[in-house]
């Protein structure tokens, strides 16, 4: 069992990371790949009681890859941690299968509150370089977090979602997952509300300028009498 669930882990890597040359090369240098072998370890002992070898084990995990996943953390299958240094996922976190994340992403809390305080994460789920999915919110199946954002409340399956704090840009806007093991993971090819705001406005300052052009511009009766 431990070892299918590692060949599915290696060849998840193989499908993702195109960097990835030979099966040795991610054994020994993906970090992302031995945080979560460490994880499924401390997991285990978390969950039979053995709380303070289970946090050690996972901080020497963080001390040798950079990701920090709490032992009581849920991970489903094939979750691929990009390069993942500064990765953090906090101890009530769910993941569910097939997803992504890139180097600096926190599934954490807002607060003190006890109970369930971290997000639930659907399937097939690409979360981008430095987002903070933050509280107890719930990232819908299908749902691409841009670079950088800041997600405070919950995101509905096959949206996208950008910005501080996160908004809904897009639903359907992309191809998504046509299959299980098929993962979108376009992250770059985001809706910019930003920039879309911007062009609205110069087009609006624009069509002013013609206005105010028109609106000074003498009539004909007016051009005749100048011209006497």
């Amino acid at each position: 069992m431990a070892f299918e669930r590692l060949k599915q882990d290696i060849q998840t890597i193989f499908e993702r990371d195109p960097a990835a040359k030979s099966t040795w090369e991610v054994i020994l240098t993906y970090p992302g790949l031995h945080a979560i072998l460490v994880h499924r370890i401390s997991h285990k002992l978390y969950h039979r009681g053995w709380f303070v070898l289970a946090r050690l084990i996972s901080h020497i995990g963080r001390h040798f890859t950079g990701i920090e996943i709490h032992p009581g953390a849920k991970v489903g299958r094939g979750l691929f941690i990009d390069h993942g240094m500064g990765v953090v996922i906090g101890e009530t976190a769910e993941i569910g299968n097939n997803v992504t994340l890139y180097q600096g992403v926190t599934l954490g809390g807002t607060g003190k509150e006890k109970g369930k305080r971290h997000p639930t994460v659907g399937n097939n789920v690409v979360v981008a370089v430095g987002a903070k999915v933050l509280g107890n919110i719930t990232v819908g199946d299908n749902a691409k977090i841009g670079a950088g954002s800041v997600v405070l409340a919950d995101v509905p399956n096959d949206s996208t979602v950008v910005g501080v704090p996160g908004r809904v840009v897009a639903r359907n806007g992309f191809k998504l997952a046509t299959s299980e093991r098929e993962v979108d993971l376009h992250h770059n090819r985001l809706p910019d509300p930003v920039a879309d705001a911007i062009g609205k406005l110069q087009n609006k300052i624009a069509e002013l300028d013609r206005r105010i052009n028109e609106l000074e511009e003498p009539e004909p009766n007016q051009r005749v009498m100048t011209n006497k």
